[in-house]
């Protein structure tokens, strides 16, 4: 299977993921966590990248990084490699510590990367692990919403200034913004082709990106697609609403928001049409 080609640039601001192999645990403690932070640190500092906000789980880590220049491949080969090198002598194991390739979602800065931060601060409490997201010491909330304890590497400045010009009523209305989050949308339902969060005009000009001479056979299918059709094309030409669903998203050309809104359903009902399709296959 080819491997997903990454865009990078300096500027791309990125929603990254990276999961446990076969789902398992990728901190076992604390200090495994802390020694992560640790990495990433070294790696924010050698490859000048800009930290918006971050969560440590237990089987999964979220990061919204900005990077300065076209970096994102070589720190985080750096991030997990390094990191799965002092996992395993610390805990005197071999192997992988994560589930093949770390994802990068590119996003949109102004109109998504408030959304998106506070869709990260708000995962324990989502999982049910916190209460809120105060409680949870391993994310980037407290230093935000605070100040205190702020690492280096993170930057909330630019968070913060889009909820004020004075730091304290800022905090305040970050602190705010956050509880209010609870029970909102998704910012994926507005995902587009499985790998950008932003308007149309913002995938066309990161798909001018891709340099034209590209293998196709090293490009992801999404990104090699045909247009896609008008979606009462694929309401026609389906049987059942339920496939004509799935055959609009696989598409590539319409997010599960736009899907909805189409068809008249709240983007997580197409979410649970879109899993129930993909695992029926």
């Amino acid at each position: 299977m080819a491997r997903p080609l990454r865009i990078e640039f300096a500027g791309a601001l990125y929603h990254i993921t990276s999961r446990g192999d076969r789902r398992e645990a990728i901190y076992l403690d604390d200090a495994d966590r802390a020694g992560f932070l640790d990495v990433f640190a070294e790696v924010c500092d050698r490859f000048n990248w800009v930290c918006h906000a971050y969560c440590l789980m237990s089987n999964h880590y979220h990061l919204l990084v900005e990077t300065n220049a076209p970096t994102l491949g070589q720190g985080m080969r750096q991030l997990n490699g390094v990191y799965t090198q002092r996992f395993n002598r610390r805990h005197g194991r071999v192997g992988h510590v994560f589930q093949g390739r770390y994802k990068a979602i590119l996003v949109q800065k102004d109109g998504y990367l408030l959304e998106l931060a506070r869709y990260i601060v708000l995962n324990p409490v989502r999982a049910g692990m916190v209460r809120s997201a105060r409680d949870w010491p391993w994310s980037s909330y407290r230093a935000t919403a605070d100040g205190n304890g702020q690492p280096a590497w993170l930057h909330a400045k630019w968070l913060l200034s889009a909820f004020g010009a004075r730091r304290g009523p800022a905090r305040q209305a970050y602190r705010r913004f956050v509880s209010e989050g609870w029970g909102q949308p998704s910012p994926w339902c507005e995902l587009k082709q499985q790998m950008y969060l932003g308007s149309d005009a913002f995938v066309e000009a990161l798909q001018a990106k891709l340099d034209d001479d590209a293998d196709l056979d090293e490009i992801p299918a999404a990104q090699r697609r045909p247009p896609p059709k008008p979606l009462d094309q694929y309401a026609s030409a389906n049987r059942h609403r339920d496939e004509a669903i799935l055959a609009a998203y696989r598409s590539g050309g319409y997010s599960m928001k736009e899907i909805g809104a189409y068809f008249g359903l709240h983007y997580s009902t197409v979410s649970r049409i879109v899993r129930a399709g993909e695992n029926a296959q």
